[in-house]
């Protein structure tokens, strides 16, 4: 009996930590992920239709699997505040002011980066929209084309930012 009710104790306190945050309140913008094709036969339809996806893949498995509220980000509001072909990845700054201005707390800025047939890298900054910080730059191999192993690797990524996200959280706390 003893161990059940400290067992109750140990899950209420975890529970009232300020180390347990909870995604729900967060709510994260996911940009269109750029392709950065550098093999000798860039950018085959193939690859475009595999990097379109991965932005909604991301925001699913955020919201069903962590719990995020997922602000949309219009085509035309991020193509208007991209000045170039990895501008957003290099210039946080102008992320945040693009994650402030359709009320993100956090701002995923996405690349897939193709140097070889064999594999590509899903890039990821995780930027706070408040502060204009990089929180993250997180990387994902993912060895062939498949589309179970873009999901994997999509998925992935997806924890890597919850865990970017729980311990930038906690700091804020």
């Amino acid at each position: 009996m003893r161990f059940v009710i400290a067992c109750l104790v140990a899950v209420q306190l975890l529970f009232l930590s300020p180390i347990t945050t909870f995604a729900g309140d967060a709510r994260v913008a996911v940009l269109d992920f750029e392709l950065n094709d550098v093999t000798l036969n860039p950018n085959i339809p193939e690859e475009i239709e595999r990097t379109a996806s991965i932005k909604s893949l991301l925001q699913k498995t955020l919201a069903t699997k962590s719990g995020y509220t997922i602000v949309e980000v219009a085509p035309e509001i991020q193509k208007s505040a991209n000045a170039g072909h990895g501008y957003l990845s290099d210039h946080h700054d102008v992320a945040a002011q693009l994650g402030r201005d359709v009320g993100a707390d956090w701002v995923i800025v996405g690349r897939v980066h193709k140097a070889s047939f064999l594999f590509v890298y899903l890039k990821a900054h995780v930027v706070n929209a408040k502060t204009g910080q990089l929180v993250g730059d997180l990387i994902i191999e993912i060895k062939g084309p498949q589309k179970k192993l873009t999901i994997k690797g999509v998925e992935s990524l997806a924890e890597q930012i919850d865990v970017t996200l729980q311990r930038s959280r906690s700091k804020e706390a």
